[in-house]
C-alpha cells in the first residue's frame, strides 16, 4: 500500500465501487436531471433524479416491486421487468412536467441489449427525450420476454396496457 505524506485516500464510495465521480460529474454538468438506473439481484429501481447541494431531489420514482399492482407475476429483475419500470416511471415523470434528462447507469459495464437499455427504452417510450444510440437497445422480442416463454409475452401486454391506461 501507498503511504507517505503525498499519499491521497480517495472518497470512500470510490473506494467500495460505488461511485465514478468523474462520469457523475460529466452528467450533472449536462444541467438535466439524470434518469438513475439501478438493479439488485431481485428487483429494479428507476428514479428521475435532479442534482441539489444537499443531495440529490427524487423528482419521479418506480421499482419493479410495483408492477405487482398492474398484474406482473413475472421476475422483478428481468429485461421486461426492467421496460415496464421505466415506462412507469417516465409516465410519472411526464406527469410532473420532466421532458428531458441523461440516463445514468453509475459504474455498470454496458453491453447491447442489456436490462439497462430495456430500461432507457421504457423511459423513451414513455415519451421522455434522452440522447442516446439505437444500436444498442433491445429488440422488440427481447423486451416483450418472448424468450423467457408465452405467458410473460402475453402478461407483458397485458401491464404496458394497463400501464398506458394510468
Amino acid at each position: 500500500m501507498a503511504g507517505g505524506p503525498r499519499y491521497r485516500v480517495q472518497f470512500r464510495r470510490r473506494r467500495e465501487g460505488k461511485t465514478d465521480y468523474r462520469y457523475r460529474l460529466r452528467l450533472l454538468k449536462s444541467g438535466l436531471p439524470r434518469a438513475v438506473f439501478r438493479r439488485s439481484s431481485r428487483y429494479v429501481t428507476v428514479q428521475i433524479a435532479q442534482f441539489e447541494e444537499n443531495g440529490d431531489r427524487i423528482l419521479a420514482h418506480s421499482t419493479s416491486m410495483e408492477l405487482k399492482k398492474y398484474g406482473w407475476t413475472g421476475s422483478f429483475s428481468s429485461t421486461p421487468a426492467a421496460y415496464l419500470t421505466a415506462y412507469l416511471t417516465g409516465k410519472k415523470a411526464i406527469k410532473k412536467g420532466i421532458k428531458k434528462a441523461v440516463f445514468d447507469m453509475g459504474i455498470y459495464v454496458p453491453s447491447k441489449g442489456c436490462r439497462a437499455f430495456a430500461a432507457l427504452r421504457g423511459l423513451v417510450d414513455a415519451g421522455i427525450e434522452i440522447p442516446h444510440g439505437e444500436y444498442q437497445l433491445p429488440d422488440d422480442s427481447r423486451i416483450k420476454g418472448e424468450h423467457l416463454g408465452e405467458n410473460v409475452a402475453g402478461m407483458f401486454d397485458t401491464v404496458k396496457a394497463k400501464l398506458e391506461e394510468a
